[in-house]
């Protein structure tokens, strides 16, 4: 009970209460690798007439401080042990904006921090750094009021913009215009300097009502994964998407779209007329969507630097396989056993080969509670649609793929569905069988027990590959494991055969 206690008291929320709407976000605790525990949103609209009135409208603060006190009643129940709150563009923008920040301070018990435009785009530039490995491209956050633009390339960020675009501030100041919204856009963007970095490069989309476009896509397109972040268009097509979504919306043929939520609805057509005026003037190569903004930069800003540096995907890995699987220090033996493999088969890998092999070492042990009969499908479908980041959708379908293949074989009828496979290349999908044949040798040897795999060694000579069991581990030694590593050797072009020390 003191452990739980304790777990209790290292996590963390944020409140956010943006222009459109008002979310809390309970984590499990403060680390590279953010878990959530609890994600609730009520849509309030605080934004939508202060371009035209310069107040926050009263039924949207009505709305929004009773939203809070749920929101602080949801952190008492969950005895949260810190709760950080801040507030953007409708806040910081409308005349009543100081006395509603003082009603919801009451409410809430803690200060709340308005968040200025350029410390904004800075916290969504650090909370794509902590979901996307190795970024390289322009940031954009749209929200109810505002659209911030910001320069990110690995851990180094540069200064940003905000400019008052987000879908609720168009609707207003356009009066439901689109052609007016539209020149509105025009102007706005014209000379964004921000934007001049863009070319060639990815856009990263970060905002509600541009995850919402994604999601359109993602239906209509019949992509396999239901996942939004890390989802990726090329520029090009997602120009022609965004376009004729505006046709759609100016036909009203987007109204009552099941998917998407009924208050967001109207604001598709705002968001996806900012998206094609970002990528007829920044000229980007691909639009990749992120769910990873404000909130997480927010926390990802408070962990120490040497924390800040570990991998993302990696530390997600790790926190999985300690949940999950029979023992953690097995997964990481494992790891150093690939390692060993690798130089001795003399693979080609990158270094993002690299990582991705020690990540699904990590993950090859996670399905082992689920019935025999559905491990594979089971932990395909938990990494494909896990809750992580630093991973795009093509290394998260090959790494479903590594432990698909460890827990199903090889045979005819048990291959993955295409629609997972169609996400990776064929020299992709023969990597993920080659490691998918080696843990399959490593869990049959050694029972997922550490202490095992460091007394065997791989060996070459000629075109033969050995497995060498240290004479203390001869007894491990059976037919099965002689005819799963044979199957594996023949991966790699060689045969196999065992040897007893």
């Amino acid at each position: 009970m003191v452990a739980r206690a304790n777990q209790r008291a290292t996590s963390v929320a944020v409140i956010d209460i943006g222009s459109n709407s008002v979310r809390l976000v309970v984590y499990e605790s403060l680390t590279r690798s953010l878990v959530t525990l609890f994600n609730e949103k009520a849509l309030c609209g605080l934004g939508r007439e202060v371009q035209s009135t310069g107040l926050l409208a009263k039924d949207a603060v009505d709305k929004a401080l009773t939203a809070l006190r749920r929101f602080r009643a949801l952190c008492k129940v969950m005895k949260v042990g810190r709760v950080y709150a801040i507030a953007t563009a409708a806040a910081r923008d409308a005349s009543n904006g100081p006395a509603f920040i003082a009603a919801a301070e009451k409410i809430c018990g803690c200060e709340i921090q308005i968040i200025s435009g350029p410390r904004e785009a800075k916290l969504s530039a650090l909370g794509v750094i902590s979901g996307v490995h190795k970024p390289d491209g322009l940031v954009g956050d749209l929200g109810g009021g505002s659209l911030e633009l910001i320069d990110v390339k690995g851990n180094a960020v540069r200064q940003g913009v905000t400019l008052p675009l987000g879908s609720l501030a168009l609707q207003d100041a356009s009066q439901k215009s689109p052609k007016k919204a539209e020149r509105i856009v025009k102007l706005a963007l014209a000379d964004v300097a921000q934007l001049k970095t863009g070319v060639g490069r990815n856009f990263y989309a970060v905002g509600g009502t541009w995850r919402a476009l994604a999601r359109l896509h993602i239906i209509q397109s019949g992509y396999p994964l239901r996942v939004m972040h890390g989802y990726s268009i090329p520029a090009n097509e997602a120009l022609d998407f965004v376009r004729r979504l505006r046709r759609l919306a100016t036909a009203n043929i987007l109204a009552n779209i099941e998917s998407i939520a009924e208050q967001r609805q109207p604001l598709l057509v705002y968001a996806a007329l900012v998206l094609e005026y970002v990528i007829r003037t920044a000229k980007p190569k691909t639009i990749v969507f992120s769910t990873y903004g404000v909130r997480e930069g927010l926390l990802y800003e408070m962990l120490p630097q040497a924390q800040r540096m570990q991998d993302g995907l990696v530390g997600a890995a790790q926190t999985m396989n300690e949940l999950l699987s029979r023992s953690a220090r097995h997964a990481q033996e494992l790891s150093d056993w690939s390692d060993r493999f690798a130089r001795v088969a003399k693979l080609k890998e990158t270094d993002e080969d690299r990582r991705l092999r020690r990540v699904a070492c990590l993950l090859s042990d996670i399905g082992w509670r689920v019935h025999p009969d559905h491990r594979g499908e089971q932990t395909l479908s938990l990494i494909t649609n896990g809750n992580f980041g630093s991973v795009d959708h093509h290394d998260r379908a090959f790494l479903a793929l590594c432990v698909y293949y460890r827990y199903e074989g090889f045979s005819t009828g048990n291959e993955p569905p295409e629609l997972v496979r169609s996400l990776v290349s064929p020299a992709q999908v023969e990597r993920a069988r080659l490691l998918g044949a080696l843990f399959r040798v490593a869990h049959l040897i050694s029972a997922a027990r550490p202490g095992v795999l460091p007394a065997t060694h791989f060996a070459t000579k000629d075109r033969k590959m050995m497995l060498v069991f240290e004479h203390r581990m001869v007894d491990l030694v059976a037919d099965r494991v002689g005819s799963r590593f044979k199957q594996l050797a023949r991966l790699v072009g060689k045969s196999g055969s065992i040897v007893r020390r």
